[in-house]
This record gives structure tokens, sequence and C-alpha cells, in this order.
């Protein structure tokens, strides 16, 4: 199931991290299984690349955010 915008931004880095960790596991033994061509969900590969693309996007957002913000002082 793809993870919502608003349900990321909620979580804390820490958890976004231990999310991030795990998708990318499961990214891997998904590869894995497409190439052994024991894959039942193809989109699944899809579906988890794109919350890992979400959960980087909204590190770099805060911490763009927090560089700035320190940055502005001044």
């Amino acid at each position: 199931m793809s993870m919502s915008l608003d349900e990321l931004r909620s979580k804390s880095m820490e958890e976004r991290v231990k999310v991030l960790n795990e998708l990318r596991t499961e990214l891997i033994r998904l590869r894995t299984q497409a190439q052994l061509g024991t894959l039942k969900d193809t989109a699944r590969v899809r579906i988890v690349r794109k919350n890992i693309a979400r959960i980087l996007t909204i590190n770099r957002e805060e911490e763009l955010r927090r560089s700035s913000a320190g940055g502005a002082t001044g």
C-alpha cells in the first residue's frame, strides 16, 4: 500500500529512517524474487520505489528547511 505524504510528514525523522530501511530491504527481496521468477505482484516494486522516493524527498525538505532557518538569522 502506498503511504500518504501527510502520514509520512507526521512521523519523526527516526521513524521515517526506520521505514526507509524496511522499504529498501523489501525492494531487495522483491528484486530477488523478480530475478528468480517467483514475484507475484510486479506492481509492488513500483510502489515501494515511490515510497522510498517520498521519504527521501520529505527528509531533504526538512534538511533544507532547517539549514535555511539557521542561515536566515544575521
